[in-house]
């Protein structure tokens, strides 16, 4: 969607997940759609032609082993398997298999996103690996990490992309990144007007909350930042609804939106609506999410226009140089 809003035609898609699949089609009916791992999508001996020749090829190879909020190290190297009953994977060598794809395909440019964790800790050991990969497959590779919050989105979601540019086409662009280091340029440096949440809210509930968890919320003062503030200072129990977070009219500071979005209002029992949820994601509130619930495909997505403020500039910076 988010290429769409910049201006591109979107030919296909590769995904495991059947109901985000469904998804996908019945918003964007693609010309091609694969329904498998991308494990077994990179090995196919057959593709069409049109995949040979992509402006851009993107990808969200599975973070969740990166991620701040899992198990990080204690899952890298292990087999995974989603709660739709998905084929096992190994998650953390995903990004590889992804770049074993740019690399049969050879478009001019790839994008790959991944969470802000990847930069943090011993997971920099992947983000090594990942330049080196990407040179070997002939592209010179960089990484932003950018907040959507900065980018017209009402959300704060930090996330990293990897932009790669095939290395035959990059001469008019290459500029001295150091002493030893050539790199295309690309600046992204988005200063949008951040937004409040006041100016999404619409008063109503479809989510409200459970009558235990409106007890907790009817001990919040002023400051709380989420539910455990509260019990450590009711009941001295630290650890219990953490992701509970509150979510403040004048905060421009809008918390990101999870699979299972638990922030709460701080002035409202209730967690996001339908309508806030689709504005925090940049989501059209006509998108049909079939199956799926709206917090869950939302949260699990880069927000569209995120997405298009970057294709954006990779036209204008890149493509039309090419």
């Amino acid at each position: 969607m988010g290429y769409k809003l910049a201006g591109f035609d979107v030919i296909g898609c590769n995904e495991i997940d059947p109901k985000m699949m469904d998804a996908y089609k019945a918003n964007h009916n693609p010309k091609y759609s694969y329904l498998e791992s991308i494990v077994t999508f990179k090995d196919r001996e057959y593709l069409p032609e049109e995949l040979y020749n992509l402006d851009i090829l993107d990808g969200s190879p599975p973070c969740s082993s990166f991620s701040m909020a899992g198990n990080r190290e204690k899952d890298w190297g292990k087999e995974k398997k989603f709660k739709e009953g998905q084929a096992e994977q190994v998650l953390d060598t995903l990004f590889f298999d992804f770049i074993d794809l740019a690399n049969k395909l050879q478009p001019k440019i790839v994008v790959a996103e991944n969470v802000k964790g990847l930069l943090l800790g011993d997971a920099k050991e992947y983000v090594r690996r990942i330049y080196k990969e990407f040179d070997k497959a002939g592209y010179y590779c960089q990484h932003w990490l950018l907040d959507a919050s900065t980018m017209g989105v009402p959300q704060r979601r930090e996330r990293v992309f990897f932009i790669c540019l095939r290395k035959d086409l990059a001469a008019p662009l290459l500029v001295q990144k150091d002493m030893f280091t050539k790199v295309p340029e690309l600046k992204l440096d988005f200063k949008e007007p951040k937004i409040l949440f006041k100016d999404v809210f619409k008063d109503y509930t479809d989510r409200p909350l459970t009558e235990n968890m409106k007890k907790i919320w009817n001990l919040r003062k002023e400051g709380d930042g989420d539910f455990e503030h509260i019990n450590i200072r009711e009941f001295n129990k630290p650890n219990l609804h953490f992701n509970h977070k509150f979510i403040y009219q004048n905060s421009s500071n809008i918390n990101t939106i999870t699979a299972g979005d638990n922030c709460v209002l701080f002035d409202y029992p209730r967690y996001r609506n339908f309508d806030e949820l689709c504005e925090c994601g940049s989501y059209p509130k006509d998108y049909d999410f079939k199956k799926l619930k709206p917090e869950y495909l939302i949260g699990m997505s880069v927000p569209p226009v995120m997405t298009a403020q970057i294709a954006n500039e990779i036209y204008k910076q890149w493509i039309q140089t090419l």
